[in-house]
């Protein structure tokens, strides 16, 4: 009978432990937004953009184009917000389907692109959305 009876409270409480793990992973899986950026005194530019090229665009996949790409499950159709100095994108951020920032990761190296160096610029940017 005590085997019973201690059969039945370790089962009680792995599944206790399962409810509140389950909890816990669901609480953790709520990542806090970022947040918008500020042109911090008038350092930075801060503007909205809807121009860059996604998956869909033919510029995305042509070497040749300056324009900056966008890989993100939202292609552009959310808030985009970036920030640039001199003339320069700087960093980028993208709402979520709630309103939410998040700021976008750059690619190390945008490929495609075919442009030079010697023209004194590197090349656009390649924003991914996190995750």
């Amino acid at each position: 009978m005590s085997m019973t009876v201690n059969s039945e409270r370790l089962a009680r409480c792995a599944a206790l432990a399962s409810v509140v793990g389950a909890a816990l992973l669901i609480g953790a899986g709520t990542a806090a937004a970022d947040e918008w950026p500020s042109d911090n005194g008038g350092a930075l530019s801060v503007y909205e953009t809807k121009d860059f090229a996604v998956p869909s665009d033919p510029d995305y996949w042509n070497p040749f184009s300056d324009r900056h790409r966008l890989s993100s499950p939202f292609g552009t159709s959310t808030r985009i917000v970036c920030t640039s100095f001199h003339g320069v994108q700087q960093d980028c951020w993208q709402a979520d389907l709630d309103g939410n920032p998040h700021k976008l990761n750059k690619a190390p190296l945008d490929v495609p692109w075919a442009g030079s160096a010697q023209t004194g610029r590197f090349g656009p940017n390649h924003d991914v959305y996190p995750g």
